[in-house]
């Protein structure tokens, strides 16, 4: 594209700006969103070509790459890792390009779960009919059965999903710090009973049509002068971004809406469905959570929740860079008091793994994960967390023992 091409593209837009000022007030919103669009405008980006379609292989073979013997995404024919700019002045394509593969690595994670750590798929609800939406989890065999040792993985928020830690690690580090199997497949070898958790999947997506439009009104009581101003605002905000809508995005996508899944509409309400429909089920003795980033707000909420059954039921919780806060959530002194005993956040810190590393909240101890980046504080600490759980457990153990031997030598004193 030539620069008089793009000057003459500048005159005509500020042309018909100044008409528009002309105009009444349908005008100047008009004006207002045009002025948007200019601001965004970037000439570069003008003068490079038109964005190919959003079309995109659905294989890792398609897209010309395979995990190596190592776990590392590499390419096929070149043996190099992932580029994301596989076209350099198309960032916004790259993106889309980047989103595509990463739903491709969910479903091979979710096949590893299946056929490399022998978990089976179960669907939730549990009493979910055939046309809703529908979420799941991965279990071991035992999980329901095992007496002794129950392990809980949850990850955090974002696109990953059941059996992943970090999309990134798993793209362009490799499989082993990108996801759960290591804990998976550790856990096993020791004894534990699994249950990998899904708190990200809590709709899907079907696209809108006008007869949808009813379903996604606020239904609530407010009153009708707040929810008039509402409205306007937001017809007024749609209205400016559909003026601009055709300029910014060269290929319209289609408009989706969710559709939440019943009990499963946020991370929290899955781990509550989870523990009120499993866990409090399992036969085990020990019940361990590892719980990374915003999963460890998702337990401090299930705490608030289900205090004494967690405090009954759980040995020992393992955060990674947990995203929790007791004052903002609310969490009671005895909560607070159950975690400094019972928790332990490895966090990200320039410290050596384990270094004891200062807190501003009263809730668990926080050592250091043994590295700076936080998506790789599960994959940095696992010998630690296991270690912990380890000793956890006889901690517990020991103290039954002691408290039986306390009420032995009772009973014989009053017999005596």
């Amino acid at each position: 594209m030539s620069i008089s091409i793009i000057s003459l593209i500048w005159l005509t837009l500020w042309i018909n700006m100044a008409q528009l000022q002309q105009g009444g007030p349908d005008e100047k919103e008009k004006t207002t969103a045009l002025k948007d669009l200019l601001s965004r405008i970037d000439l570069d980006e003008l003068m490079k070509k038109d964005e190919p379609p959003l079309e995109f292989p659905d294989t890792l073979e398609g897209f010309e790459y395979a995990f190596n013997e190592k776990g590392q995404l590499r390419h096929i024919a070149t043996g190099e890792p992932f580029v994301f700019n596989a076209r350099e002045d198309l960032h916004r394509w790259n993106q889309k390009r980047y989103e595509a593969l990463g739903e491709i690595i969910t479903k091979y994670v979710y096949e590893l779960l299946e056929k490399d750590c022998k978990l089976k798929k179960v669907s939730l609800p549990v009493d979910a009919t055939e046309s809703e939406p529908k979420n799941f989890i991965f279990m071991s065999e035992d999980a329901m059965t095992n007496p002794d040792k129950l392990m809980i993985l949850i990850h955090g928020s974002g696109v990953v999903r059941a059996g992943q830690w970090a999309r990134r690690l798993i793209i362009n580090e490799d499989l082993d710090s990108g996801t759960q199997i290591p804990y998976i497949k550790r856990a096993m070898d020791e004894g534990y009973g699994v249950i990998v958790l899904n708190p990200n999947e809590n709709y899907i997506e079907v696209e809108k049509t006008k007869s949808q439009m009813h379903l996604y009104s606020d239904g609530s009581d407010e009153p009708a002068e707040k929810r008039e101003r509402k409205d306007k605002t937001f017809k007024e905000a749609k209205k400016r971004r559909d003026f601009y809508e055709k300029y910014r995005n060269p290929q319209k996508e289609k408009e989706m809406v969710p559709l939440y899944i019943r009990d499963n509409g946020s991370p929290e309400e899955h781990l509550i469905y989870v523990w009120d429909h499993f866990i409090t089920h399992s036969a085990a003795e020990n019940t361990f959570f590892v719980a990374h980033s915003y999963g460890g707000l998702a337990f401090v909420e299930l705490m608030i929740q289900r205090e004494a059954d967690v405090k009954n039921k759980v040995t020992a919780v393992a955060l990674t860079d947990s995203v929790h806060n007791v004052w903002h959530q609310e969490a009671g002194k005895t909560i607070r008091e159950w975690m400094r005993e019972n928790c332990c956040n490895w966090v990200s810190s320039s410290e050596p793994l384990d270094t004891s590393v200062e807190s501003m909240l009263p809730d668990c101890p926080r050592v250091s994960a043994g590295t700076e980046r936080h998506e790789l504080t599960s994959w940095k600490s696992l010998p630690s967390i296991f270690k912990f759980f380890t000793e956890a457990s006889e901690a517990k153990n020991s103290s039954l023992k002691a408290a039986l031997t306390r009420r032995s030598h009772r009973i014989k004193h009053e017999e005596i």
